[in-house]
């Protein structure tokens, strides 16, 4: 599994190389707002390694995956989300054509709001 993939759009935004609204970064993880919300809060998590999807994450990708699950309440709440339990959020993992995913390189959806994955 190559560390990066130039032909991702995922990865030239980990590069800079297009703009994002970030929400959060560190050495190994990237949150930036959708460009295509479907809710007030609406952001991407995704490690900055390349990881084409959830069906390729190996046991090496435990601690980076963990983190990822460990910050998504802190920035969920922080981007707006109501708290839990009255409020909350929904983290959605779209993996390969079946599972919807769009675009290839392993990435969290956050999506809080009243209700707002009726939407599809």
């Amino acid at each position: 599994m190559s560390e990066h993939d130039p032909n991702c759009i995922f990865c030239k935004i980990v590069e800079g190389k297009i703009p994002s609204k970030k929400v959060y970064e560190d050495d190994d993880i990237l949150a930036f707002h959708d460009i295509h919300p479907w809710a007030p809060v609406h952001f991407l998590m995704i490690p900055k390694r390349h990881i084409a999807s959830l069906a390729h994450a190996q046991p090496k990708d435990a601690e980076v995956l963990g983190r990822m699950m460990a910050l998504v309440g802190e920035l969920a709440m922080k981007e707006g989300a109501r708290p839990y339990p009255e409020g909350g959020f929904r983290v959605v993992v779209n993996t390969g054509a079946d599972g919807g995913q769009e675009v290839h390189h392993l990435h969290l959806h956050v999506i809080g709001g009243p209700r707002p994955w009726l939407k599809g």
